[in-house]
């Protein structure tokens, strides 16, 4: 490392690599929330996750040396914590752990050694985190929204202006499902991936058409236009 490399380290916030054998979000939210505290300064973050055999402690170590950054460890393997310990120490690395003490501590309070394998949250909610990635999912693609990602969808909903597809789609990703929903609008074609889809996963809405012009004269007074346009025309 040379004088300016030096000075650069001295005066730069650390990076913080947060350690994680599964996928590191949690270890992710506890930095970012500590971090909220200290306005007005950017600390590089870098999540490594699916820590699993010292060949990638040791890279990891290495790493947070060359730059001088500081590891958060959320390792719940005792021997992987034991040996990312003794590294980090060797290289001189501050290593901060946000498990090790409360599993330590559990440990002898309950009589009961922790089990040490990663992703047990995830594997025992994971029902929860499938409706939050279904419910993600279909937000960002409502209304013919980013038509590249339909063949990701589980259920893909067609139907015209108003015969309810947004809702439906939304309590069906409350479900646990994976829902794209395509707007049909005479006068324009649909993307081609609608057509290059699975059939059996395509849902075609229909509603009695006096009940939909209902439904666009309603939303249409709630806008405000005052004016009778193609959109609540029955034919359209």
């Amino acid at each position: 490392m040379n004088k300016q490399q030096a000075q650069n380290r001295a005066t730069s916030p650390p990076t913080l690599f947060v350690v994680s054998g599964s996928f590191g979000t949690s270890g992710e939210q506890i930095v970012r929330k500590v971090l909220a505290q200290f306005q007005g300064v950017e600390v590089p973050l870098k999540i490594v996750p699916r820590v699993h055999h010292n060949g990638q402690i040791a890279k990891i170590v290495d790493e947070a040396s060359q730059v001088g950054g500081i590891i958060v460890n959320t390792l719940e393997n005792y021997e992987l914590t034991r040996s990312l310990t003794k590294q980090a120490a060797q290289a001189q690395v501050v290593v901060i752990d946000l498990v090790r003490s409360l599993l330590d501590h559990l440990a002898s309070t309950l009589s009961q050694e922790p089990i040490g394998k990663p992703g047990l949250y995830r594997q025992l909610h994971e029902t929860y985190f499938k409706r939050v990635e279904a419910i993600e999912y279909t937000l960002a693609h409502d209304d013919g929204k980013n038509h590249q990602g339909w063949a990701q969808a589980e259920i893909v909903l067609v139907g015209v202006s108003r015969v309810g597809k947004t809702p439906i789609s939304l309590y069906l990703s409350m479900m646990g499902w994976k829902v794209a929903n395509v707007p049909i609008v005479k006068g324009i074609e649909p993307h081609q991936e609608l057509f290059q889809l699975d059939p059996r996963r395509v849902v075609g809405l229909l509603l009695d058409p006096s009940q939909l012009v209902q439904y666009r004269q309603h939303r249409q007074r709630h806008l405000n236009t005052g004016l009778r346009s193609k959109y609540v025309d029955p034919l359209n």
